[in-house]
């Protein structure tokens, strides 16, 4: 197998990677043959896999949008994956040229594309840690050059805890980074659930089952289930709903999107 140039060395291209998988979705460049392989049987289960990506990305923009609207212009992006087009650093610099930017993730394949996508850039950078792992996230140096924690920050997990295992206890994760957040401080959160999908649940469970296959178990909580990482923030309206239906562009966008766009939730906290 051939290895591109922006592919780094050490990386294993013969294993699928969840990170270059949501790439694929997003009609992104930076993925190979085994993650197109994987994201295509999952869509067998699942056609509608890109439009909840799709869907996820349109909701975050819209929350990075929100966030500089309110005077929050530092954004903590864990598990942040590849920067493809459109991306946290983007959206936050158009809104405001003076917001700052720190990607985490724990994917060495995101982390050395990250690298080089923000090459240059003063006002983002990315960080090698975990989310299972906060003060290593809190201790970093690269987090804490760009980054005041002593002023708020928008804490973005998109699309990240439903890779997060309850035996990880991904509550005192969020808990931990919560604690060291200024008042004022945001939650962007989005998540999977089975709630919301257009299929049945058995076949919405086949492509959770490719992602068990690759070793990224997919966990599929409820509303109520994901309701609860909001635990010390107070809801921005219209609280956690489906993406599509968190602050609209216009009641018209909301009309023309695709039923799969409203699988999962997606909400906004904000830290009394």
């Amino acid at each position: 197998m051939e290895r591109p140039a922006w592919a780094p060395q050490g990386i294993d291209i013969s294993v699928p990677s969840v990170s270059r998988m949501y790439d694929f979705y997003l009609g992104g460049s930076h993925n190979f043959e085994v993650d197109r392989e994987a994201a295509r049987k999952a869509m067998e289960f699942m056609p509608g896999l890109p439009k909840i990506m799709q869907a996820n990305r349109a909701f975050m923009r819209r929350a990075v949008r929100h966030a500089v609207s309110e005077g929050v212009t530092q954004f903590l992006d864990i598990g942040s994956g590849i920067p493809t087009f459109g991306n946290v650093h983007e959206v936050a610099l158009a809104a405001d040229p003076e917001a700052r930017v720190a990607y985490v993730d724990h994917d060495s394949v995101a982390v050395a594309h990250s690298q080089a996508v923000l090459e240059g850039n003063d006002r983002a950078v990315i960080a090698n840690a975990d989310l299972r792992r906060p003060q290593e996230i809190l201790k970093n140096s690269e987090v804490n050059e760009v980054l005041d924690l002593n002023r708020p920050v928008a804490l973005l997990l998109v699309a990240v805890l439903h890779f997060i295992e309850d035996a990880d206890d991904p509550q005192s994760a969020i808990a931990e980074l919560t604690e060291a957040l200024a008042p004022g401080s945001l939650l962007v959160l989005t998540h999977a659930s089975y709630e919301g999908v257009p299929l049945a649940r058995e076949e919405a469970g086949g492509a959770v089952g490719v992602y068990r296959d690759i070793r990224n178990p997919l966990i599929m909580r409820s509303r109520e289930e994901i309701g609860r990482f909001f635990e010390g923030y107070e809801m921005v309206e219209p609280g956690l709903v489906s993406m599509p239906d968190w602050r609209p562009d216009s009641p018209a966008a909301r009309e023309q999107e695709d039923p799969y766009a409203f699988s999962g939730f997606g909400g906004v906290g904000r830290k009394a």
